[in-house]
């Protein structure tokens, strides 16, 4: 959940090619890219999609297993005890069958970058720092801050420590 809660606050502030602005794009350009017809720094508009849907779907599963509680009762979610046992059955249910969708969206993305290494670009330290060597006339990106990626950390500890423990943000 923390991680979800980062991925969405860098996607508005991070890196200009972390941004969600910057790849997430309509059907035209998908199709363009699709025949070949698109060049641009960070994700082509197919890996936008395949973003788009591993946050989607992560997000899915963290909500699910925020009110999902096991069949003997022995866990529950932290927040189970705000709906109806069987609407926490159909949760769990649910969450137990999309973590088989979420492994392959996951299994999607990470072949996708070896898919580009085997072609001979690495992926992965551009991925990590926002930096990447660019040819030649093509437009620069704008890194992220170290500091702002820091501050979206934090929020996203501190919503995760909420929603799961209950407790305040900061504090005892």
């Amino acid at each position: 959940m923390t991680l979800l809660i980062f991925r969405l606050l860098w996607g508005v502030v991070g890196s200009s090619t972390a941004r969600f602005s910057s790849f997430v794009r309509g059907p035209g350009a998908i199709l363009g890219y699709l025949r070949g017809g698109w060049t641009g720094i960070g994700h082509n508009p197919l890996g936008g999609i395949s973003v788009i849907a591993l946050l989607a779907d992560t997000a899915l599963q963290a909500g699910l297993g925020l009110i999902a509680q096991d069949e003997d009762g022995i866990y529950a979610g932290p927040l189970a005890g705000l709906v109806s046992s069987d609407t926490s059955d159909r949760a769990r249910a649910i969450h137990e069958v999309n973590f088989y969708v979420l492994l392959a969206l996951v299994t999607l993305h990470v072949g996708a970058i070896l898919f580009y290494r085997l072609r001979g670009r690495s992926l992965v330290m551009p991925m990590i720092t926002g930096k990447s060597v660019l040819p030649r006339g093509t437009p620069s990106m704008r890194p992220g801050r170290w500091w702002a990626a820091l501050l979206c950390l934090g929020v996203a500890i501190g919503v995760t420590r909420w929603f799961i423990a209950g407790a305040p943000p900061f504090g005892p």
